[in-house]
């Protein structure tokens, strides 16, 4: 039945259906189709694995298929195992498969017919110079029925089309904050999210732990760092979503003072009376000394017996290294480094010292023993020290710190659970709606009790699994285990993939927490749980391949990534290269001549087509620019989202 013009669904799940219950069809097929001319985002993907199968040799059967998507991470975009034996269950005959092929390629086509109509339209309202419209519209009705199609892209690297963040897994008074936030600040909901998460790690990080078996306990403390390029309205979301941290840090504060001023006024009169005794017993003739130097011990003892409490202080922002070793040791292994900035980065470089000192992040981060050296008193250790990051810093920043010395090596950057969500400046909603006053303080009030409610607590609250969620961390590990294998879809960032079921397990207890505020250590984290904080977790590994990526990538890849950005987000058909860089001109890109290079990226990864030769130059004017068409699989809509996710939206 077709569900929508150019469209038949039953025609596309017959055809891929028919080919994992007969392999050998797969030599007539794959001449045929191409994964562009299927139009559900799941079966071009099931069919270029297929396709690739094909052309290694390897037979395109149920098992084989699913065991391969598992391998390379994209079994869950396709459906999972069980939408592979209903593309099976869906086959009428195998016998009539090429039949359900030919429907699927010539709806295909009557799609590129539409298409090209779209991008006349278009290309004709846009305000193109007469001589690039007409030298483009010729180009586009030759290869209206030109044979065959575009080929199969070349991904552009990892950050194309990478998820929005769910925060609709959260705990719903966090959710309705984050929404609200990106809504009144017309950001992107992944820098709300990501620092929503970054202030449940302040609030729980030291005071709990989520034992997932034996001896393997994860801490829930986070790093997250979300880029985002400058006047990005950053300041507004950590302003909005920071400030209940700031009102408890002061409430500790003003419930600690009484004992602070009583404990100063004991140590004070203890070391003056220390001190009468000492001189007492200075002044005293041979036979009573011995007594007086006992009463002076006494006296000096008790003084240095009493412990003056520390102010108490929950976030810190751009510290050095030394700084926050320092401040850890004194808040008993709890701090957070939140800022709107980067500039941290910098400084755990060596930009003041001279010398990189990631100690105290690599060790923040694992809850390893942390030896500590004070001016102020003998040096000591932390045994647990909890240390949460929360950053938004600009692009530039974020390929610099690759480059700086240990951060890879080290495993620095391995700890970081990376946004890169798509810039929404010049693109923003002017008047938006602001922060509903109950959210706001619906928010506030649960956070600000989150961080009283675990503040007492001086050896970390035991957070247990159900038998089901260890069974669900179970298969988080067995998902993640082939990505890491060499030539597995993670193999590049082994140092980060060998992280992601720790990072996923202290996510959960984050949502567990926040979901039982004043007796979540009483209760055991449940599936459900697990599976939501899979979900975000996902989230993260998408865009930690897009960060990595960005970070490894030459200028003029990420320039075609900047140029194909643009593209997406205008549903842009057809362009010249002069709309372009009327577009996109910077600082970044600054002259015409600058746009070659990534225009010549895009078309090689197969995501434009040149259309030459252009019109003859005018008698008197400037020639005609360049131009391009675009891929027709550029604007197909993302790949369905996940149930769960879809439900919980819902």
């Amino acid at each position: 039945m077709v569900t929508q013009p150019g469209y038949d669904l039953a025609a596309e799940q017959a055809v891929i259906g028919a080919a994992l219950l007969a392999p050998n069809l797969m030599a007539d097929l794959a001449v045929t189709l191409t994964p562009g001319d299927f139009v559900r985002p799941a079966h071009g993907v099931l069919w270029e694995a297929m396709c690739g199968m094909h052309a290694a040799g390897t037979p395109t059967d149920t098992l084989t298929v699913a065991a391969h998507l598992a391998e390379t991470g994209s079994l869950g975009r396709v459906g999972g195992v069980p939408y592979l034996h209903t593309l099976i269950a869906e086959v009428p005959t195998v016998a009539n498969a090429a039949h359900y092929a030919g429907i699927v390629a010539e709806l295909a086509k009557r799609r590129k017919v539409a298409d090209l109509g779209a991008q006349l339209t278009q290309l004709a309202a846009s305000g193109a110079d007469t001589a690039d419209l007409v030298a483009t519209g010729r180009a586009l009705l030759d290869n209206a029925d030109a044979p065959g199609g575009w080929a199969p892209m070349i991904p552009l690297g990892k950050g194309r089309h990478l998820p929005t963040f769910p925060a609709e897994l959260l705990p719903g008074w966090v959710a309705d904050q984050v929404h609200a936030v990106a809504e009144f600040t017309q950001t992107p909901i992944d820098a709300a999210g990501s620092i929503a998460l970054a202030c449940l790690s302040t609030a729980a990080g030291g005071r709990a732990e989520v034992e997932v078996r034996g001896s393997w306990r994860e801490p829930t403390n986070l790093f997250t760092v979300v880029v985002l390029p400058p006047g990005s309205r950053k300041s507004a979301v950590f302003a909005a979503m920071v400030a209940p941290i700031l009102v408890a840090e002061k409430a500790l504060v003003e419930r600690t003072a009484p004992a602070i001023i009583e404990a100063e006024l004991s140590a004070k009169v203890a070391g003056k009376a220390a001190e009468k005794a000492a001189l007492a017993a200075a002044n005293a003739d041979p036979s009573g000394r011995d007594t007086l130097i006992a009463e002076a011990t006494a006296a000096a003892m008790n003084a240095e017996a009493i412990t003056v409490p520390v102010k108490p202080q929950l976030v810190a922002d751009d510290v050095t290294s030394e700084t926050a070793q320092s401040i850890l040791a004194e808040q008993g292994g709890r701090l957070a480094v939140l800022s709107p900035e980067g500039g941290i980065f910098a400084t755990i470089a060596g930009r003041y010292s001279g010398t990189p000192n990631l100690e105290v992040f690599l060790k923040g981060h694992a809850g390893d023993m942390m030896r500590v050296d004070r001016l102020s008193r003998d040096g000591g250790h932390v045994d647990k020290p909890a240390l949460t990051m929360g950053l938004a810093v600009q692009p530039e920043i974020l390929r610099d710190i690759a480059g700086m010395p240990g951060f890879r090596g080290l495993g620095l950057l391995a700890r970081i659970l990376f946004a890169v969500p798509e810039n929404t400046v010049g693109f923003r909603k002017i008047g938006a709606d602001p922060i509903p006053t109950e959210t706001a303080a619906r928010y506030h009030g649960n956070l600000h009790a989150l961080v009283l409610t675990l503040a007492e607590w001086t050896d970390p609250a035991v957070l247990v699994l159900t038998p089901a969620a260890n069974d669900a961390v179970l298969d988080i590990e067995r998902q993640v285990e082939p990505r890491l294998a060499p030539g597995g879809a993670w193999s590049h960032v082994v140092d980060w993939g060998s992280k992601y079921t720790g990072a996923v397990v202290r996510i959960a207890g984050l949502i567990h927490l926040a979901e039982h505020l004043r007796d979540g250590w009483g209760k055991p984290v449940d599936v459900d749980t697990i599976r939501r904080a899979a979900l975000i977790g996902e989230y993260y590994a998408a865009h930690a391949l897009g960060a990595f990526d960005d970070m490894g990538a030459d200028v003029a890849t990420r320039n075609a990534r900047t140029i194909l950005a643009w593209i997406e987000r205008t549903d842009t058909r057809a362009f010249t290269k002069r709309e372009v860089f009327r577009a996109l001109k910077s600082s970044q890109l600054p002259t015409a001549g600058d746009f070659d290079a990534p225009l010549s990226v895009l078309e090689a990864h197969g995501y434009v087509r040149s259309l030459d030769p252009p019109a003859p130059k005018r008698a008197g004017g400037r020639p005609p620019s360049p131009s391009f068409l675009v891929n027709p699989e550029v604007h197909r809509p993302a790949a369905t989202v996940h149930p769960l996710t879809a439900r919980r939206a819902s």
